[in-house]
């Protein structure tokens, strides 16, 4: 069964850290692009990070450049985003998506498969 699991998320101050993880089942995990989505309550979904396959070539949305880090682990079937420096703006619900579309970095509508989703709120 194809299940993509998200975990890590919760509330955390201004300036802190959070580290979220995407655990992968039922394909082929090292042959897809992974990447990191969000969505804040009102708004679209936005494109956070995405890593491709198996050059680990990385992608980030400006809003979150030299603040978080993705990361994957072909071995283990995970995907990771370590968000540091947190700000309010980053608060929403996080999802984590697969695409093995040749095209990097992929267009949102090109994921093919997405998980549940883990809240993030970042607030004092």
């Amino acid at each position: 069964q194809l299940q993509l699991v998200e975990s890590g998320g919760g509330l955390v101050q201004p300036g802190g850290s959070l580290r979220l993880s995407c655990a992968a089942s039922g394909f082929t995990f090292e042959n897809y692009v992974i990447g990191w989505f969000r969505q804040a309550p009102g708004k679209e979904r936005e494109g956070v990070s995405c890593i491709s396959s198996s050059d680990r070539i990385t992608t980030y949305a400006d809003s979150v450049k030299g603040r978080f880090t993705i990361s994957r682990d072909n071995a283990k079937n995970t995907v990771s985003l370590q968000m540091k420096s947190l700000k309010p703006e980053d608060t929403g619900v996080y999802y984590c998506a697969a695409t093995d579309t040749s095209h990097f970095p992929p267009a949102q509508y090109q994921y093919k498969f997405w998980g549940q989703g883990t809240q993030v709120t970042v607030s004092s």
